[in-house]
This record gives C-alpha cells, structure tokens and sequence, in this order.
C-alpha cells in the first residue's frame, strides 16, 4: 500500500464572487457575460482559441460554470472543443468537476473526445467520480457510451476513486452498472481497500453488501487486506463492521463444507417446534392435568379460546413466512424489458414511488430501479417494496405484502400467551390443597406441578417477545413508518423535512394510517403529505 495519498486532479478554479470585473474573454466566459464577451470577439476581435496566462482556455472556464450558452458560441468562433491545458486536461474534464452537463451536451455535440485522457490517464468519468458527480457520470455513461470502467495510469478505475473519496451514490451507479470491484491498482488495492483506508463507512457498506465478500480476503502489494488497512488506520467504526462481514462469510463456507448445505433457513422451524410444545404441554399439564382439579365449563371455554387463538396463530405462521412480502421484479422477471435496454434512460420522473432523483434506489445486486422505501435484504437476496426488516423467526422479510399478516401473527401471540398464562395460573392456585405444617406454596407448586412451571417460564419468554414486538409495530403503523426507516433515518434524504429535521412524508395521520393498513394492508407511496427535501430542492 503506498503511504501517500491519492491525488486528485486539481485545477486553479473557484466559484464567481458577486459583480466581479470583466476583463477579457476568459473573465467574461467564466462569469457568464455573454454581453461582454460578444463585445470582446466581435468589436476588439479577441481570440478564444488561445489560452490566458495559466494555459487555461476560455472554453474551460465556461464548461466548468456550466455557460453551456457561452460555450456553443466560443465554439462558433473558433474555440478547440479539445484544446488541452498543461496538464493535458480538456473543456470536458472542467465540465465533470462541477457536473457541468449542459455544457458537456455542447462539447461532446461538437467533437469533443469522451475519453481523452490528462497527463495522469483521467478521463472525464474519472473527474466525475472524484467530485462525486454522479448524475453528470450516468449522462455522460448513458448518452455518449464512456466506458466508466477504465483505468488511469495508476490501474484506478472511477470506483477506486469514488471509493476512496467516499460518494456511495457514485458507487451504487458504478456497481449497478457491473464496473469491477476486484480491480487492483499498481499498488494492489480494490475499491475497498481504499474505502476503508479512508474510513468511509458507507462506501464500505455499499461495496460490501453488494460483491461477493471474496473482496474481505484480497491482499494489496504490501500483504494487508481491507480489515487489516482500516484497524492500522484507527476506523474503530468501519473495522468492526469489516471484521463482522468477513467472519460471517468465513463461517458460511465453513458451514457449507461441514454440513454439505447452506444453513440459511432461519429460525422458523424452531419457533414452530416451540408453539407446537407450549400447546402441548398447556393441554396436557394445564387442562387435562390428573392432578389438577376437574376443569370447569367458564375454564373450558377459554381454554378452547386459546387454542383457537393458536390455530389461527399457525394459519398466520404460515401466510407470512411463505407469502411473498412485495419483492420487486427484476429485469429478467419481467420479460418485456430488452436486455440492450438502459434502464436508468427512461426513469418516470413524475412518480415518487419509483423515482426520487436519490441514487440509493439503484440496486446495484438485483439491477433494478427500486421505489423509496424498498431496500436489497441481504438474507433473502432481493428487493422488498415498503422492507420494514428481516424476520429470521418466519424465516422471510416483512414487507408491503404481508406486514399485516405479520402484525395479526404477533398480536394472535401476545393473546394467546396473555390468556393460557391466566389459565395455567388459574388451575394452579384453584387446585391447591392445604398445606403441610413448613411447606409453601411455591414449593409445593415446584414439586407438584413441574410442568405447568415449564409451561409458565417458555409462555412467559413468548410474552415478552410478542407484547414487544406488538407495540413496536403498532407505534410504527400509526406513524406509517418501517422499522427499516427509523433505523436509518438519517441516511434517507426523504426522511428529512427542509429544515433537516426528521419528517415523514407518508405520515397522513393516525386514523387514515391504521385504517389504509387494516383494510388494504398497505399503504400508497405516491400520496405523500409534502414535497420530500429532493424535490424541494429542484
């Protein structure tokens, strides 16, 4: 690994200060005066063909500000649209610092070279990753066919760099569009290794979950893996998570090769074994229990309450791990969708639901344009439209298609574990005999009735969970917000209002939310409440 830094291309520019003076044509196509810079060509015949003092062209400065006007007219009067600078650096290139794509349309519209390279081998995709122009990259990807995977003289593709300056958006393009993410540099590093020697805690996450983890293992030139590079740095808040990932992948392929099968199944079977066996010994330690007293007709009744109360437990058990809970077709689901055909050309700007002008709703494993609030589960390995989260005790994702399957499961838990426990306790102090002289109750119950113990202690574990879970979801359902989004609000644009704080835009009221979930299940993403902060902001 080389101990200096990556450098990125640099250029003496900055933004126009307000009312600034124009002096020659280069200050006027900088500043955007086209009054003036007419006047400079067509009354003192000035050149816009060679550069001013610093090597820098008139067509440069208009490209970086985005004149894209004052571009096409340099270039009627003269102007090289592949005129380079010192460092050998076209109009194009000032144009990706500042995602400037109106003028790059002029330049590349007018001959201008999508990959004529600098002195260090970057191309206009490689400007655009290292200033995190990502919606200028997919234009220039799309409309002009730059290869956005290249390398500079270095071996750095445009994701090494936006690796190592941290654009995860850039990354989620540049996955989605396959680039490679086991690329190594001459230094021997992938796109992680300089994500997580820079710290980047996003670009990790981003390029972690969506490779195939053999990346965790790659050694640099100088024998140090990812991990390794982000301890030596002191990321104490990106090593853990790389240390975490890497071992659950190692344990994966160990458990593979030791039992001869993925063991990914979840924790289903074992919660119905466990509702099996609470129904069990609740019939045959608590109702028809031969030491207990003969149960009365008032007993009996709620007994056979509770036991419907767990047949329909079962029926919701099996709805909401086995239903599909809203995954979202993919390109090769679809069958309509030409495989020549880019799917971020035609995006449906006018629908919030499928696209927000947010680049974390491309999916760079499924390749899909996904609605806002759907997410990729790792576990499940698809998208899941409206993801609250990942049940491993169903054994299936909890989404827009069976969260209230999954909500009446839980609630069907909290009753029946509520009401047998009343029954059990109940029996017991019903059934109670005298007492001999230093016996107490709770001894005798230890001793007399082990099973309904047992039968109290597992109820009382289900109880916690299911009463837990019940007020958690339900709070969550009158808000109408996924377990998914309060977990990260913070990374999700449309969860902030324009003063930045937290705001949910799908939040219609208590009543309207619990009333749209309980009788269709579901809420409809594109009526929103108020404008999210991206579109505010265009």
């Amino acid at each position: 690994m080389a101990s200096s830094e990556i450098e990125v291309v640099s250029t003496s520019v900055s933004k126009p200060t307000d009312q600034p003076p124009i002096l020659d044509v280069f200050t006027a196509s900088a500043h955007g005066d086209f009054h003036k810079l007419r006047t400079f060509v067509e009354r003192h015949a000035a050149s816009v063909s060679v550069p001013d003092v610093s090597g820098y062209y008139a067509l440069q400065w208009a490209s970086l500000n985005n004149f894209h006007d004052i571009a096409h007219y340099l270039i009627q009067h003269g102007a090289d649209v592949n005129a380079k600078d010192s460092m050998q650096q076209t109009a194009l290139h000032w144009a990706a610092v500042r995602g400037s794509t109106a003028a790059a349309d002029v330049l590349l519209e007018n001959g201008a070279r999508v990959e004529a390279a600098d002195v260090n081998g970057y191309r206009a995709v490689h400007v655009a990753a290292q200033y995190g122009q990502t919606a200028f990259l997919n234009h220039i990807v799309v409309k002009y066919h730059a290869d956005f995977d290249v390398p500079d003289n270095d071996g750095r593709s445009p994701l090494h760099w936006a690796a190592y300056k941290g654009f995860a958006d850039t990354i989620r393009l540049l996955l989605f569009r396959d680039a490679s993410q086991g690329r190594q540099d001459k230094d021997g590093c992938t796109p992680l290794h300089w994500a997580a020697l820079r710290g980047n805690a996003e670009a990790c996450a981003v390029l972690v979950h969506a490779g195939t983890k053999e990346e965790l293992s790659v050694k640099d030139n100088a024998g140090h893996t990812p991990v390794q590079l982000a301890y030596d740095k002191g990321h104490r808040h990106v090593a853990p998570f790389l240390s975490n990932q890497q071992r659950a992948h190692n344990n994966y392929w160990r458990g593979k090769l030791c039992c001869g099968m993925v063991t990914d199944i979840g924790y289903a079977p074992i919660l119905l074994c466990i509702i099996i066996f609470l129904t069990i010994l609740f019939v045959n330690c608590v109702v028809a229990a031969p030491n207990l007293k003969k149960i009365t007709a008032i007993v009996g009744l709620w007994s056979w309450t509770a036991l419907s109360l767990v047949f329909g437990a079962l029926i919701m058990f099996y709805r909401c791990s086995s239903k599909d809970p809203g995954y979202i077709k993919r390109p090769g689901d679809l069958g309509t969708q030409s495989d020549t055909e880019d799917p971020l050309l035609n995006i449906d700007l006018n629908s919030s639901s499928v696209w927000m002008g947010n680049w974390s709703q491309l999916c760079p494993t499924c390749k899909i344009i996904r609605p806002v609030r759907s997410k990729h589960c790792p576990t499940c390995k698809r998208c899941v439209e409206q993801f609250d989260h990942h049940c491993p005790w169903i054994s299936n994702c909890v989404g827009k298609r069976n969260k209230r399957d999954f909500f009446i499961f839980i609630c069907l838990g909290t009753l029946t574990s509520t009401l047998s426990a009343a029954i059990a306790i109940q029996r017991i102090c019903t059934s109670t005999p005298s007492l001999l002289a230093g016996e107490t109750w709770i001894h005798y119950v230890l001793v007399r009735h082990q099973g309904v113990i047992v039968f109290l202690v597992v109820d009382a574990v289900v109880f916690i969970a299911a009463t837990t879970l019940t007020i958690t979801q339900a709070s969550m359902i009158a808000r109408n917000v996924t377990t998914n989004e309060l977990a990260n609000s913070s990374r999700y644009d449309y969860l902030r209002g324009p003063d930045g704080r937290f705001r949910n835009p799908y939040n219609h009221g208590c009543w309207k939310n619990c009333a749209d979930f309980l009788f269709l299940g579901y809420t409809n993403d594109d009526n929103i409440t108020w404008p999210p902060l991206q579109q505010v902001a265009t």
